[in-house]
């Protein structure tokens, strides 16, 4: 069932973005009255699921859910149909209109995902409003995981900014650490400007815990007992942990940390209960864990749920949307990094489909999480525009690049030029789906999905 949701997720989302990116060639190409032959959601090789023809053009529904296409009369494209362009060009068809016009229609589709994710982040802010951990309110500092410390962090510290831009945030902080360069942190009172170690990078990407290599510190304070050996233990709700085996642990991470050092072993747990320390004995499992859920009040003591009204609500999505595209970016630096090697950890439709998010309730009912699944359409389409941006022939960069050329020669680039360039790169294309899928598939076979 939950998978089935991820999948409908993952379909409804990219159905979206596909046709209101086709869209946005779409409706220019029919303005400057240019023949558009085909609109399709997914490709349709060989057979299409559905189609119907409207006018001069045919709507349809491939069965290759790899994106869309529409068909525009007089232009090199996927399709490689170039019977064609053998003959004189015709006044409806692309090659024949004017290059500024041929250039709107191209920039049409990432115009479209650009202004999406603008309305789509000022909608989740005027309604949902954000909800975030603050990192102004970590009066005791962050804990760090070794993969944290190996970047250059420290228990405790109070991170002030990255790269020279306050950090704010804990989930924008800790995906922009890991993009950065510089972290600048107080410690111990004294403001410290150090360069992110790459190899503690590559190891959180590697352990898949970007999100979990800093947190808040809080006390350990038990809020249940979960296994018959925390019960067996004497621990009771409340209990507020202070030292494990002697050694001082005033915090939860410090607590994991000396547990971790002591899995499948006894320990002395110093707790203090209604006021008074007192000493218990508990086994810890193999994991590491005692067995007992944590009172989640320090966490929630850190969370701001901030509002917005409508005036404030259209430039902050225009912030976030601008945030989301510079993340995108900034991936490509560590996906290349000699010493990151990003490039392993990417994931395909299927690691997507696996990542998307659900909403699961007490009973154990699952369902979608609208914001959360808004949220991330919000930044596909950003992630859609950025790609299609990039100068491949096969994506609308590189026709973009091909019509600017024009624009300052004064000359088209020669025919023969365009087909072989769009040949070479829906070969690239296509050879690049089938690694990322073929990486996919060899991770969900070796369990590393």
């Amino acid at each position: 069932m939950e998978i089935a949701i991820k999948l409908f997720q993952f379909i409804l989302s990219i159905s979206i973005l596909v046709i209101l990116h086709e869209l946005g060639h779409f409706l220019p190409a029919k303005w400057f009255k240019t023949k558009v032959e085909k609109f399709y959601l997914f490709f349709d090789p060989w057979f299409s699921l559905v189609k119907k023809k409207v006018g001069e053009t045919e709507y349809g529904i491939g069965w290759l859910p790899f994106g869309g296409y529409v068909k525009i009369a007089g232009m090199v494209d996927e399709s490689m149909d170039t019977e064609q362009l053998k003959q004189p060009a015709q006044p409806w068809e692309f090659r024949a209109k004017p290059a500024w016009q041929r250039l709107i229609i191209m920039l049409g589709g990432v115009t479209v995902n650009f202004f999406l994710a603008w309305f789509i982040y000022t909608c989740l802010s005027l309604f949902n409003g954000e909800v975030y951990a603050d990192l102004n309110k970590f009066s005791n500092g962050i804990g760090v995981t070794e993969a944290g410390r190996k970047m250059g962090f420290e228990n405790g510290d109070k991170i002030i900014s990255i790269d020279g831009k306050p950090a704010e945030r804990l989930d924008n902080a800790s995906i922009n650490i890991l993009l950065g360069d510089n972290a600048t942190v107080l410690r111990n009172g004294k403001e410290i400007t150090f360069p992110i170690n790459k190899e503690g990078v590559a190891e959180v990407l590697k352990q898949r815990e970007a999100k979990m290599y800093i947190a808040p510190r809080f006390p350990m304070t038990v809020d249940s007992l979960v296994t018959p050996s925390a019960k067996a233990s004497g621990l009771l709700k409340g209990d507020r942990v202070v030292a494990v085996n002697g050694k001082p642990t005033p915090f939860f991470d410090e607590v994991g940390t000396v547990l971790t050092e002591n899995k499948g072993k006894t320990v002395a747990i110093e707790v203090v209960r209604n006021g008074k320390q007192e000493t218990l004995s508990a086994a810890v499992d193999k994991n590491g864990k005692l067995g007992v859920a944590v009172d989640q009040a320090g966490v929630n003591n850190v969370i701001t749920d901030k509002k917005y009204s409508f005036g404030e609500a259209v430039p902050r999505g225009f912030v976030r949307t601008i945030e989301a595209l510079t993340m995108q970016v900034k991936q490509f630096k560590i996906m290349f990094n000699s010493k990151i090697q990003g490039y392993k950890n990417v994931g395909g439709p299927i690691a997507i489909i696996k990542n998307m998010p659900v909403e699961k309730s007490a009973d154990g009912g699952i369902s979608i999480n609208w914001t959360a699944f808004w949220s991330f359409t919000a930044m596909f389409s950003v992630w859609l525009a950025f790609l299609n941006l990039i100068p491949i022939p096969g994506l609308d960069g590189g026709h973009v690049i091909f019509t600017l050329y024009e624009m300052i020669v004064g000359k088209p680039v020669p025919q023969k030029v365009l087909e072989n360039a769009q040949m070479i790169g829906v070969v690239f294309l296509l050879g690049l789906m089938i690694l990322i899928f073929g990486s996919d598939i060899f991770k969900v076979f070796t369990g590393k999905l």
